[in-house]
C-alpha cells in the first residue's frame, strides 16, 4: 500500500497493516490485523503476509489462526489479462476486415465506372438483347400454347391500350357545325269542355349538312320540328335566325330545315361550318363516341362514351322496328337531332332521345348516318315549305286512321291513312276518293300516318291542287289510283277540318277495328273477301 494510504489508515484507526521491507521482500507484523495479505506486484512477483509466515503470490489473503493457508486459484491473475487481449484482438481483427472490405468496395466501384465508361454501347445492346430474348420467349410460349389448341387467344397491342379522355380538339373543330333548334308551338288543354291554349317552346338540336344558292340546310329529327308554329335556329356564336321546313320523313324520324342565307350575318357565316358525314357501317364495338346537343334546352353540351352496340333493333312504335347505334354517351331530352361524332370529327349518327322507351342509364340511341344520308339528300332537294296560317290552311275533307305496320302484316292493308269517312262537299269527295281507300302519298311524298298527313297539309293553302295517291280494294287485292284534289277551307268543308277518325272521345289515331274493316285478300266471305267487323 502506498505511503499516503497507510498514513491515512493510521490516522483513522491507529493501525498499520504492513510495511514494505525492500531487502527481505517481506512485511513486518504490525498489529492484530496481520492476517490481511497485501499483494503488490512488479512484473511476475508479488508480496503478501499471512499468519503462518508463508509467502503467497497474486493477491492478499486472510486466514484464521488454525486454518491452512488459502491458496489462490490457478492462473487466477491471468484470466483478466487474457480477456483484455481477446477483446483487443477482436477489435484489431475487425479493423483489419473493415479496412480490407472498404478498400475492396472502393476498388470494385472504380473498376465498374471504368467499365461503364469504356463500354456503354455494349451494355445497352446487352439489355436490349435481353428484352428481345424475353419477348421472343414469351411469343414462343404463346405460340406453343396456341398450337396445342384450335382456338386462338386474345391479344391487345400497346397501340390499342390508350384511353381517350381529352376530346377538346375534336369538339373545337366540329362545334361550328352544331346548332340549337327552338320549336315554338301552341299548347292546348281542355278543362270541362273549355279549351285553353298558350304559347310554348320545345328545344332540340341539329347540325349543318349543306347549302344551296339561297339556303343553309340543317338536319334534325322530325319530332323536334313536329307541330311547330315557327322554328328558330341558334348558331355557335349565339346568333338566332328563323328557319322553315325543307322536307320531312316522319317514318324515319328525319327532317331537314332551311335558313335563308340572306338572314345570316357575315360574321356568323365566317364562324359556322358544314359537318362532315362519316360511315356508320364501319363502326366497331368499343370505339369512342362523342354526343353533342342542346341537353335540356340549357345550351350545347358534350358527353363522351363508346359504341356499345351496332344494328340494335328497337321498336319505334307498335309493330314498327328499326336498327340503331347504341352508346353510353349521355343522350338527354334536347339532344335529339344532334350529332354523334367519332374521333375524326365525322358525324356517325343522329341522336334521338325518343328511342328506347323508358330512360335507362348509359343506354342512348342514334340513327346510323349511313342509313339517314340517302333520306337527308332527298329532303335537301325538296321544295322549301312555308307554313300557312290556320285561316288559310287547306283541307282534304276526310276523317282517317293510321294503318300501322302491324296491321299491314296482320290484315294485308297497305300502310298509310285509312279513309274512315269522307266529308260532303269536300275536295276528296269531289275528286272521287271513297271511304275505305288508303292514302299512301300526298303530292309525291310518302304518307305513313295521319300525323304525317296533317303535318304536310299545314304548308298548303286552301285552293291549292295536289295529287293524292290511294290504294283501293279491287276484289282480293289493292290497286293504286291517283286523284287531283283541290283543297278547301275548313268553313266550306262539311264536317270541318281533316281529323283523326273518332277523335272525339278517342285517344289514338291508329286503326283499331271500330270502323268497317277493308277487304282482306283471300277472304272467305264470298263478296270480294270483305267482312264487317267491330273487332280487331
Amino acid at each position: 500500500m502506498y505511503e499516503d494510504d497507510k498514513n491515512a489508515q493510521q490516522s483513522a484507526g491507529g493501525t498499520s497493516y504492513g510495511q514494505w521491507n525492500a531487502n527481505t521482500s517481506q512485511t513486518t507484523n504490525n498489529g492484530p490485523y496481520s492476517g490481511y495479505n497485501q499483494n503488490y506486484s512488479y512484473g511476475q512477483s508479488g508480496y503478501n503476509y499471512n499468519q503462518n509466515g508463508h509467502p503467497t503470490y497474486g493477491t492478499y489473503q486472510y486466514n484464521a489462526a488454525n486454518q491452512a493457508p488459502v491458496m489462490p486459484p490457478q492462473n487466477g491473475g491471468k484470466k483478466k489479462h487474457t480477456a483484455a487481449k481477446v477483446i483487443a484482438a477482436i477489435c484489431i481483427l475487425a479493423l483489419i476486415v473493415g479496412g480490407v472490405g472498404f478498400a475492396y468496395t472502393s476498388f470494385a466501384g472504380k473498376i465498374k465506372e471504368l467499365t461503364k465508361t469504356e463500354e456503354p454501347e455494349r451494355e445497352e445492346v446487352t439489355s436490349a438483347d435481353q428484352e428481345d430474348q424475353e419477348t421472343a420467349d414469351a411469343s414462343e410460349t404463346s405460340e406453343s400454347a396456341a398450337s396445342d389448341s384450335s382456338i386462338s387467344t386474345t391479344t391487345v397491342s400497346e397501340a390499342s391500350m390508350g384511353v381517350v379522355t381529352d376530346v377538346t380538339a375534336v369538339v373545337e373543330e366540329v362545334m361550328p357545325a352544331m346548332v340549337m333548334i327552338h320549336n315554338n308551338y301552341t299548347a292546348s288543354a281542355s278543362y270541362f269542355g273549355y279549351v285553353q291554349t298558350e304559347e310554348a317552346q320545345a328545344s332540340g338540336s341539329g347540325f349543318i349538312v349543306g347549302e344551296n344558292d339561297t339556303e343553309l340546310l340543317i338536319a334534325t329529327n322530325y319530332h323536334v320540328i313536329e307541330g311547330a308554329d315557327s322554328l328558330e335556329v341558334i348558331f355557335t356564336d349565339d346568333s338566332s335566325v328563323e328557319a322553315v321546313v325543307k322536307g320531312t320523313d316522319s317514318d324515319k324520324d328525319l327532317a331537314v330545315i332551311a335558313v335563308m342565307l340572306d338572314d345570316i350575318s357575315s360574321e356568323t357565316k365566317d364562324v359556322i361550318k358544314v359537318a362532315t358525314l362519316g360511315d356508320s357501317n364501319a363502326l366497331k364495338l368499343g370505339e369512342p363516341a362523342i354526343a353533342i346537343g342542346n341537353a335540356l334546352g340549357y345550351g350545347q353540351s358534350v358527353t363522351t362514351g363508346v359504341i356499345s352496340a351496332v344494328n340494335r333493333e328497337i321498336e319505334i312504335e307498335e309493330g314498327v322496328t328499326g336498327t340503331f347505334i347504341q352508346t353510353d354517351a349521355a343522350i338527354n331530352p334536347g339532344n335529339s337531332g344532334g350529332a354523334l361524332i367519332n374521333l375524326k370529327g365525322e358525324v356517325i349518327g343522329i341522336n334521338s332521345n325518343k328511342l328506347g322507351g323508358n330512360y335507362v342509364d348509359d343506354m342512348g340511341y342514334a340513327i346510323p348516318i349511313s342509313d339517314a344520308q340517302p333520306i337527308i339528300d332527298k329532303l335537301m332537294n325538296e321544295e322549301t315549305k312555308i307554313k300557312v296560317s290556320d285561316e288559310d290552311r287547306g283541307y282534304i275533307g276526310i276523317s282517317g286512321v293510321s294503318v300501322t305496320a302491324e296491321v299491314e302484316a296482320a290484315y294485308g292493308i297497305p300502310r298509310g291513312v285509312y279513309v274512315a269517312e269522307v266529308s260532303r262537299s269536300g275536295g276528296a269527295e269531289e275528286a272521287g276518293i271513297e271511304k275505305g281507300d288508303v292514302i299512301t302519298e300526298f303530292d309525291g311524298e310518302e304518307i305513313t300516318s295521319m300525323d304525317d298527313l296533317q303535318t304536310r297539309l299545314q304548308f298548303y293553302a286552301a285552293g291549292s291542287t295536289v295529287t293524292i295517291t290511294v290504294m283501293r280494294q279491287n276484289g282480293a287485292e289493292y290497286v293504286e289510283q291517283e286523284y287531283n284534289v283541290t283543297l278547301g277551307h275548313a268553313a266550306t268543308t262539311h264536317g270541318g277540318q281533316d281529323s283523326n277518325a273518332g277523335e272525339e272521345g278517342e285517344t289514338s289515331d291508329q286503326y283499331d277495328g271500330s270502323f268497317q274493316q277493308p277487304a282482306i285478300p283471300g277472304g272467305k266471305n264470298g263478296q270480294g273477301g270483305q267482312e264487317n267487323s267491330n273487332g280487331g
